[in-house]
């Protein structure tokens, strides 16, 4: 029995008696943080898909990260050991694009702050990048790109004063790189907004066109979203309604995702991407606590308590319902870092 995708408020992490392999068609597979941080494949994910895919489960590929075409993406995960062809990957600039060309005529110009990524896909749809104002665009799409500088963002900002519609391909404040966590295109956008004075559409994860983007073009009808971040992958998965696996390979850690609200809340979660692979055990209510493989887990006054044995993954479940419960039952927060600290986190 598996967890069925659904909007309303999660209490606790779902359960599956099946691999994840079995009791869905498609992964949806964030990139950065979740199969790569920079130029490296994070440990297991490489050997993780390879099982995954020969399971009988498609894998496609959806980042938020606008720098890079399609196929240079395939090619990097292709080097990386993890075969992969350009329309195995969807892209925010992709559904970027596709919300620009329906603001704009056919063939109209658009100023592109970002890289490649955004030109292909905006000539995917038949619309002509250019770089400056005076070119006469009908509008902006804003990306990331480790080259985007002070120019690029002011031309931006005139272009957005002007009364140009804006949009944003994502508004992730950071970016996982191999270094450790850098700037993202959020804070490329904040940079925007705060000159020009006003907000962009947003077309990436958590925001539904990233979502209606990936389903066109991969074509899922049980798809899970797999995911580092709380407030892209596993919120987007929340507005799109279905199920989500969150990885801490990335940028979240335990004790934000004990703090989460409903719209964060993952239906599975795992140390990295075996979690693809295997069965995941279900959190069950007993007495005044929550139950998961060897340990309970209990929130009394704000602070949660954990008794018991086993694999520490099932005890942070546990720990998750304890949290979850208490905080929709009107606790203004929880503390976990006694017991988080007693599983090793």
């Amino acid at each position: 029995m598996t967890e069925t995708a659904t909007t309303e408020r999660r209490t606790a992490p779902g359960g599956s008696e099946a691999p994840l392999t079995g009791a869905y068609d498609t992964a949806l597979l964030d990139l950065d943080g979740v199969v790569y941080a920079g130029p490296h494949a994070i440990e297991h994910a490489v050997a993780s898909l390879d099982a995954a895919r020969a399971a009988g489960m498609r894998l496609a590929y959806v980042t938020n990260n606008a720098s890079r075409p399609p196929r240079v993406v395939a090619e990097h995960l292709t080097g990386l050991g993890v075969p992969a062809e350009p329309a195995d990957v969807i892209n925010s600039a992709q559904a970027a694009a596709r919300v620009v060309a329906e603001l704009v005529p056919a063939g109209a110009k658009v100023l592109v702050v970002g890289g490649a990524g955004l030109e292909e896909a905006l000539a995917e749809r038949g619309l002509v990048a250019v770089r400056s104002l005076a070119e006469e665009p009908l509008a902006v799409v804003q990306g990331y790109d480790p080259t985007v500088g002070w120019a690029q963002l002011a031309e931006a900002a005139y272009a957005v004063q002007s009364g140009l519609p804006w949009v944003a391909s994502n508004t992730d404040l950071t970016i996982p790189t191999a270094r450790g966590i850098a700037p993202g295109n959020g804070t490329l956008v904040a940079a925007v907004r705060a000159a020009a004075g006003t907000d962009p559409v947003v077309a990436g994860k958590p925001q539904p066109p990233m979502h209606r983007e990936t389903v066109l073009r991969t074509g899922a009808r049980r798809p899970l979203v797999v995911g580092d971040r709380l407030d892209t992958d596993i919120e987007g998965a929340f507005n799109g309604g279905v199920d989500s696996l969150l990885v801490f390979t990335g940028v979240t850690t335990p004790a934000q995702l004990l703090a989460a609200p409903a719209e964060h809340r993952p239906t599975y979660l795992a140390e990295d991407l075996r979690g693809l692979l295997t069965p995941h055990p279900a959190v069950a209510a007993e007495g005044t606590g929550f139950v998961c493989g060897g340990w309970t887990a209990t929130a009394e006054g704000g602070l949660l308590a954990l008794s018991g044995e086993g694999d520490r993954w099932d005890g942070l479940r546990a720990l998750c319902a304890a949290a979850w419960t208490a905080l929709d039952a009107g606790a203004p927060a929880v503390d976990g870092g006694k017991a988080l600290a007693e599983l090793g986190f």
